[in-house]
């Protein structure tokens, strides 16, 4: 799922991607606006916010969305250089964004009751989510050459309404290959608003608990890769190959 790159990646890899990671996604969004009245899965809401607040002539929220804004790119451009980096002599490079988010997600959950809803807390625990979202986001679009993505749904939206359009087309030799982009797209849509929906409902429940549950749904992505390694490893060595 996280681990093939290149040519060795397949549309099974994607949709399982976009479907885990994109319910996380979902579940952070959610459950982060309404613990601290943030969206901590993209910036573009904040550059509007960001603008309102220069224009009140009102700084210190202006400097705490421009901070916001810094630490999803921070993210994205720490993930990028570790994989990049680390990715050239190690197989399992993305074990180590996602270990980070995790323990962003853990220090929000057991450390989120003190949060007291002044600014500061908030530029804190919002900035740390935000974080951990361009950590995800640029991981998850560098795994699968910019194909999907699972923070936003923006481009999501759009790319489905223009591959939509041209699935209708009559006289098309790549359908296919559309209807399965189509699919894909979908999933990333479904499962985005079925982690919303989760952490909304969860959230209203456990409090800040409840961000326990996307570190589950990291785990089981680390686990699926390591795990399908081992046993093909063992199955392998079981059964070797016999050469003519």
């Amino acid at each position: 799922m996280l681990r093939h790159q290149g040519t060795k990646r397949t549309y099974v890899h994607n949709v399982k991607l976009a479907s885990l990671l994109g319910i996380t996604a979902g579940f952070i969004n959610a459950a982060g606006f309404l613990a601290f009245s943030v969206l901590t899965t993209n910036v573009t809401g904040h550059a509007a916010l960001f603008a309102e607040r220069i224009a009140m002539e009102d700084w210190k929220t202006a400097r705490v969305v421009a901070l916001w804004m810094f630490l999803f790119l921070a993210g994205a451009f720490v993930s990028s250089l570790i994989v990049s980096r680390v990715g050239r002599n190690q197989r399992f490079s993305y074990v180590i964004p996602i270990l980070i988010e995790m323990s962003i997600l853990l220090g929000v959950s057991f450390f989120g009751y003190r949060y007291d809803r002044s600014l500061v807390a908030k530029e804190i625990f919002a900035g740390s989510l935000l974080f951990a979202m361009g950590l995800q986001n640029s991981l998850v679009s560098l795994v699968s050459g910019s194909v999907v993505r699972t923070t936003h749904l923006t481009g999501t939206f759009t790319d489905l309404g223009i591959e939509l359009a041209q699935v209708l087309q009559k006289k098309r030799d790549d359908r296919p290959a559309l209807k399965s982009r189509i699919v894909l797209r979908a999933a990333i849509i479904f499962f985005f608003m079925a982690g919303a929906l989760a952490g909304a409902f969860l959230y209203r429940r456990l409090g800040f608990y409840a961000f326990l549950i996307p570190v589950l749904f990291l785990l089981i992505a680390l686990l699926y890769d390591i795990l399908r390694i081992t046993v093909t490893r063992y199955y392998r060595q079981l059964h070797p190959i016999k050469k003519d």
